[in-house]
């Protein structure tokens, strides 16, 4: 009886994504390069590489172009091209993936978006400690830590008229049931394999 030793070969970044991406098969091998995805963007305009040209550096394996690109960073997460995808791809899941990815290569930093990831920490940080973004703290933290000189245009300029018409408050409020919230997102970062 002849014994085969299996080769084992390292995934494919196709295959990475796929597998990085929780829930269900998120269909990535299904993209027609139809372009209803970045016509459906509000903020495909800004981003260096449509969804579809994205999905196909990762099949062709530009794993560096792929985390390196702003795409992800600047996905709203509005699902409005998941709705619109003929093929039901998972689009914001992946952008979600392909972030998680970026972050652990540490390619986000050489994206045009690489403030993005200070801004998603600052924002995430105010849900988990108080249930709600705070919008004043979450600007003026980002832009003290990124642009302190804008901080000073925002706060005089848009900041105060949002203030005078109520529409952001001074100080942060919690959300009730916080402790609920907080076990959910522990639930989420362990399913996730998130630190």
């Amino acid at each position: 009886m002849a014994t085969t030793i299996a080769s084992a070969r390292a995934p494919t970044f196709f295959e990475e994504v796929v597998a990085g991406t929780p829930g269900a098969d998120p269909h990535l091998e299904l993209c027609l390069q139809c372009g209803t995805c970045g016509g459906s963007c509000p903020s495909g305009p800004d981003m260096d590489h449509t969804p579809r040209a994205l999905f196909a550096m990762i099949d062709a394996g530009m794993k560096d172009q792929v985390l390196r690109s702003n795409t992800p960073w600047y996905c709203v997460a509005c699902y409005y091209c998941m709705v619109r995808c003929p093929q039901e791809i998972h689009i914001t899941d992946i952008m979600y993936t392909l972030k998680r990815m970026a972050i652990r290569e540490g390619l986000y930093r050489e994206s045009s978006a690489s403030d993005a990831y200070g801004f998603s920490e600052t924002f995430i940080d105010y849900v988990e400690n108080y249930g709600r973004s705070f919008e004043l703290g979450v600007a003026t933290r980002y832009h003290l830590r990124h642009h302190p000189l804008n901080a000073v245009k925002m706060a005089t300029g848009m900041g105060f008229s949002m203030f005078i018409k109520g529409r952001m408050d001074l100080t942060p409020t919690r959300i009730k049931n916080l402790n609920q919230l907080k076990a959910i997102l522990g639930k989420a970062k362990e399913l996730g394999g998130a630190a």
